[in-house]
């Protein structure tokens, strides 16, 4: 293990930093660029020199909670820095680094303190951590699991199979999902923090691997334990508490993910726009033909829409702690989708080239296969979905109409953030939703275009059916036998919620230096898109779509609001 960068006493490092260790993405000689990239998706394998300059920079470090000598503070900062690295390589930001975190948020949520020094340790000496959930039988249904952990004197015993786990071929620890009771429900299972430097080896396989179609550099393995012996006290949290930690730790993972995607789709977008500025047809550039402009503008949009949504939960982690239950699920299940739509239409302008697997436009399809597979690593969308529904009815009998408007800080780009608390976290949202509010800002219709005041005035009235909606659902319909009407509610719900994060961003940050954020026409692209899927007829104004165009195409800039 190579040991990480020391933390810095004091600030956040900056992402320039992490971009200029990156260094040029374009430039064929640069061991770091999109070539070398490429070619080790060809051979599968993750990128060696992406590695060792991770390793450098130190971005194990970034997973680790400052306490305990890392730069782990706020959220929002740990999804701009691997919302950089997946920019550059979502199979490096994956297969090195993400699944670090997550493994370590259980041991920071729930782990004793010597089960969170040893946890930090290990990844401030650059080692590798993995997180034990799946099981190929059962899915993301982790009240079925069947790897076990038995009491055996003064020890556990682990017997069971885990699967489709990044990384555990070669982990220094895992943590590792368990039975630890006979009898159904959540109270059955157990977090069980197992380190390999203990030895035992001859008691676990760990070499298996699944070859995947997307992030084919990952090492996404399976391990087999045998009567593998762990100390008793290897439990992470109390004996049967694993849901409890699991519904506060990925309420952080679920906002970080969805803006991995994001920067992974900034390449994307970039690589499209790149060829309509290039490619010629019918005497012009691609770039200037009616539908691949829009195309281009309206996958933009949804970019912006998405990395709203996104910060917003980040932040909110923070600053409405206990709502975020449900922010975060609407998070990881719309952004993702908004992102993987886009990036087919995008294909759609590539044609042919975006098949390609080499040639200017290679690095698209490599991308175009990472997206979705990125988020395998967490819940899944119907994980999400079911995550929102049931607590729907609650927030629209109690928020939806009455809730006060939410904190600044929630949307205010520059307001500081303290350290992540891990305990703050509510398992449920308990009916409350301040964000949503936003849409009844009274400070806001003055200030809007006719455009987006006309969107946000559908929006409170979609809100308005939808409480009404909600409040008429039955037990039944919002349990694990809910049909589609019930889960086309939470899709509703996820959109308004992006809706009111765009308006909450633009109205808070009029005083940004960035023109661009403190502009109208992104808010008016971002919530025309967002309109459009809840079956609103809107069109994009024409200047606005040149705005947002010339943003696309003038600058080199990451395209997410904050241009991290």
């Amino acid at each position: 293990m190579t040991p990480t960068a020391p933390a810095p006493a004091t600030g956040r490092p900056p992402t320039a930093g992490l971009e200029a260790v990156l260094g040029d993405p374009h430039d064929p000689a640069n061991p770091l660029g999109l070539h070398a990239v490429l070619a080790a998706d060809e051979r599968a394998e993750l990128l060696p020199e992406g590695e060792r300059a991770l390793d450098a920079w130190g971005l194990n470090a970034e997973f680790v909670p400052a306490r305990l000598g890392g730069r782990l503070t706020d959220i929002e900062r740990l999804m701009h820095v691997m919302r950089a690295v997946s920019r550059r390589d979502p199979t490096l930001a994956l297969g090195y680094g993400f699944t670090n975190y997550i493994s370590g948020s259980a041991v920071w949520t729930s782990g004793s303190p010597s089960q969170q020094r040893r946890m930090a340790d290990i990844l401030l000496a650059g080692g590798k951590t993995a997180a034990g959930y799946n099981e190929l039988p059962h899915g993301n249904d982790f009240t079925r699991t069947d790897l076990t952990a038995t009491r055996d004197g003064g020890r556990l015993l682990l017997d069971g199979h885990k699967q489709v786990v990044n990384n555990i071929g070669r982990a220094d620890a895992v943590v590792l999902l368990a039975r630890t009771g006979e009898g159904p429900g959540n109270r059955s299972h157990s977090h069980v923090f197992v380190d390999f430097a203990e030895g035992h080896e001859d008691r676990v396989r760990r070499d298996e691997r699944f070859p995947t179609a997307g992030l084919r550099g990952c090492l996404i393995g399976g391990a087999e334990f045998t009567a593998f012996p762990v100390p008793a006290d290897a439990h992470i949290g109390p004996v049967g508490g694993a849901m409890e930690t699991v519904l506060r730790a990925f309420q952080t993972t679920r906002a970080v993910a969805p803006g991995m995607m994001a920067g992974a789709f900034d390449t994307i977008l970039r690589t499209v726009t790149r060829f309509t500025l290039e490619r010629r047809l019918y005497g012009r550039r691609v770039a200037d033909l009616p539908h691949a402009r829009a195309t281009l503008v309206a996958a933009y949009a949804d970019l912006l829409a998405a990395d709203a949504l996104t910060t917003v939960s980040c932040r909110a982690l923070h600053v409405l702690p206990g709502q975020t239950s449900v922010l975060t699920a609407a998070n990881k299940y719309l952004a993702p989708k908004l992102l993987h739509r886009a990036s087919r239409d995008l294909g759609a302008i590539l044609s042919a080239n975006s098949y390609l697997r080499d040639g200017s436009y290679a690095i698209f399809q490599k991308f175009a296969r990472d997206l979705p597979a990125i988020t395998f690593a967490h819940a899944n969308a119907s994980v999400c979905l079911a995550t929102m529904l049931p607590q729907l009815p609650r927030m629209a009998a109690t928020s939806w109409g009455h809730a006060g408007q939410p904190p600044a800080g929630l949307f205010r780009l520059d307001a500081p953030l303290g350290d992540i608390d891990y305990q703050a976290l509510e398992l449920t949202a308990r009916g409350a939703d301040r964000l949503t509010s936003t849409l009844a800002h009274p400070g806001v219709a003055e200030l809007l275009p006719e455009a987006a005041a006309r969107l946000i005035a559908l929006f409170r009235t979609d809100l308005a059916d939808l409480r009404e909606r909600c409040l008429a659902l039955r037990p039944t319909d919002t349990s694990v036998m809910a049909g589609r009407a019930g889960y086309v509610l939470a899709d509703r719900y996820a959109h308004l919620a992006a809706a009111s994060a765009c308006l909450g961003i633009w109205f808070h940050n009029q005083h940004a230096a960035d023109p661009f954020l403190a502009s109208p026409h992104w808010l008016t692209a971002a919530l025309t898109r967002l309109a459009t899927r809840l079956g609103h007829t809107a069109a994009l104004p024409a200047e606005t779509e040149s705005v947002l165009f010339d943003a696309l195409s003038g600058s080199d800039k990451p395209l997410s609001l904050t241009r991290t």
